[in-house]
Order: structure tokens, then sequence, then C-alpha cells
């Protein structure tokens, strides 16, 4: 899938991250599915409908949300998000329809499944505006097809999984690595490719010896199976890795769950999160805030959501383009504050992070024999 990227600095549109997660499936900022009280944009409503996963996935779907309920508290929004009864195109044409009904013309949809919805959706519903994450509008062919009522967002997720990387093996200095894809598309194998560049790069360059064998990169075929992502990392953890990354929304989380019970039984074992900081997924131990999660390779999908609302209400909305968020402009990254690292890592990788957006580190977007 070849894919057209226009790089576009949104420096000056970053804000504070602020989450905000809604509870049930009507998540009106103003209380429930009650009318708009006016403030800054009155009539302005902006809905989401999820992905496979729930709006609590702790990953993809719940950072969306959480960059909409931001936008919705500050400027005094209606919001809403839906969840389809599955992942085809009708299912999420149905939802989008549903939204557009109701008077929600502003319209996120977070995953590349929506494509060819949002190809129908911009110009059946001409007066919305549409943002699509991970993804581009196309008929099935896979030509873009942006109209000016849409944008189409991508992040650069081997930028993210390298700094991860890094992370993890400058902190742990040696052992085995593991990764857990959920499905096998472009973003998620990303993240795979460029956390075992990351790997690669602090072997050579920065005295560590992490491993990370063939047998021990899985991808598992969904976003929502907890089960089998606990299954996963056990067989990992007993064939002696003691650090997963795992880039698979609910697969993830029970792979979370298997690494604190592990933790809890005496074992020292690690997850590396993904898509937004799960630190406080993997804590094991309440009282002194102890968890499993090493650190995250982030994509600042809320940021990246609120600020699509935010431009246009400022009259700014970039239709019609195609965006990239990485290392330059600040749209992906490790968290900020990582209980798990040590300060001398936390430097290390700050260091490496700069030569990323230099240019002088350049991380590959494809695959490749990054490590052994």
């Amino acid at each position: 899938m070849k894919k057209t990227m226009i790089l576009l600095a949104l420096v000056a549109m970053f804000g504070s991250l602020l989450a905000g997660c809604g509870s049930a499936n009507d998540g009106g900022a103003n209380g429930g599915n009650g009318g708009n009280t006016g403030g800054e944009a009155a009539g302005f409503k902006v809905g989401m409908v999820t992905d496979a996963g729930t709006i609590d996935d702790k990953s993809f779907n719940q950072g969306t949300w959480e960059g909409i309920k931001q936008a919705a508290e500050e400027f005094n929004l209606d919001s809403k998000y839906l969840k389809p009864a599955g992942t085809t195109e009708a299912e999420y044409m149905k939802e989008i329809g549903n939204l557009y009904d109701a008077g929600f013309k502003f319209i996120v949809t977070p995953g590349f499944k929506f494509e060819t919805s949002i190809f129908q959706a911009q110009d059946k519903y001409e007066d919305a505006k549409f943002i699509l994450i991970d993804g581009f509008p196309h008929n099935g062919d896979f030509n873009a097809v942006v109209n000016d009522n849409t944008v189409s967002i991508f992040f650069a997720e081997h930028e993210s999984g390298f700094l991860a990387g890094v992370a993890t093996a400058v902190e742990l200095q040696e052992g085995e690595a593991g990764f857990i894809g959920g499905m096998e598309i472009p973003a998620v194998q990303k993240f795979n490719w460029g956390f075992q560049q990351g790997l690669a790069y602090a072997n050579d360059n920065l005295g560590t010896n992490i491993s990370l064998k063939p047998e021990n990169v899985v991808y598992e075929g969904s976003f929502d199976n907890s089960a089998a992502g606990g299954q996963l990392a056990a067989q990992m953890y007993d064939r002696g890795v003691n650090v997963i990354f795992c880039a698979a929304g609910g697969v993830g989380i029970g792979a979370i769950s298997e690494a604190k019970t592990r933790v809890q039984s005496g074992e020292e074992v690690w997850i590396v999160g993904v898509d937004v900081d799960q630190y406080t997924d993997g804590i094991y131990d309440e009282e002194s805030n102890s968890s499993v999660v090493l650190t995250s390779a982030m994509k600042k999908i809320d940021q990246v959501a609120y600020d699509m609302i935010k431009a246009e209400l400022d009259g700014e909305f970039p239709g019609g383009e195609i965006l990239t968020f990485d290392a330059k402009n600040d749209g992906v990254g490790i968290p900020t504050e990582n209980p798990n690292l040590s300060d001398a890592t936390v430097v290390q990788v700050e260091d490496v992070f700069a030569q990323i957006k230099s240019g002088e580190i350049v991380v590959a977007e494809e695959q490749g024999d990054f490590i052994k």
C-alpha cells in the first residue's frame, strides 16, 4: 500500500494533554444526551465511531476519545461516540449516519478499517467534516481520495517503536525481548520494525545485549482477544523472554495481566505499552505504584483529535490533506514520565530522540534484518 504523505508542522497547535475518558456510549460533555448549553461553539457537535475494541481499550479508541473529551470540555461542545455491532463497511456507515442524523457533523474515526466507509461518507455528507486516523479514503483500490471535508492522519510508528526499543535495551542492558502484535497491518508492523531497530541500535552503539528471536514475534490476528494475549505472553515468558512489546489493543491488555500475575509471584518480567502511556494499566501494587509497564511507544492520538477539533473552531481545518505526525513535530515518543526508567536512561533516549528529529538517525519504516 503506497501512501502519499504531506508533512505539516503543527507545533503551534499542540496544547497540554488531558485525559478525560467517557463512561457510557453517550458522552455528552454537557450531561448525557442533553442539549448544547451554548459556549464558544453553539451547535457544534463532535462524534466518534469506535473501531474494533472498546472505548476503554487502554489504547487506540480510548486515546482518540480522550482527545475529543478534552476539546468538548474546554470548548463546551456536545460529544458522543457510537460502537458499531461489527467492523464491516455497512456497520460503520450505519453509525456514521446515526451521528449525522443526530446533528454530529464533525466525526472522528480511528483505524484503517474506516477507509472505504469514509470514502463514501465524505461524498454522502458533504456538509460534515471527517477525521480518519491511520488511513486514507479509497474505494477499495487504495488510491487516496481525500475530499476538502476530510483530513487523513498518519503517525511514524516506527520512530516511536525505535525510541521504546532504545529505552528498553538501555534500562535492562541484557535479556530477551518479544513482540505481540494485533492484526498484521502497516501501523502495527511499523511498531515492530521500529522496536527491533531500536534494540539493534542500542546493542551496536550503547553497549547493550538484547536479543529478539523470530519465534518471539507474533501477530495474534485481532485487537480484542485478551485471553489470547495472555496465552501468548505466557508462552514467551516460559521461553525465557523477559520483556514484551505489545502493539495489540485488548490483546495487549491480556499480556499485561499475565505479566502482573508473574511479577506478583516473584518473577521479573516487563511489558512495553503502545499508543498511549499504559503505565497505570500495569500497576500490580497500588500502595507503591509499581507497574510491569517499562515504558510505552506513544502516538499522540489524543492530541491530534484535540488539534483537529480546535483547527475547525479556528477556521483552519486542513481539509483535503494527508498529515503525518512524527518526531519532527512531536507527534510520537515515549511518556515524559517513566517511573521504571532511570534518569540515565531517560537522558540517553532524549539524545536519540533529538538525533531522529534532526535527521541524524533515520528509522526505516520497512521490514529488515534488524536483530537476531
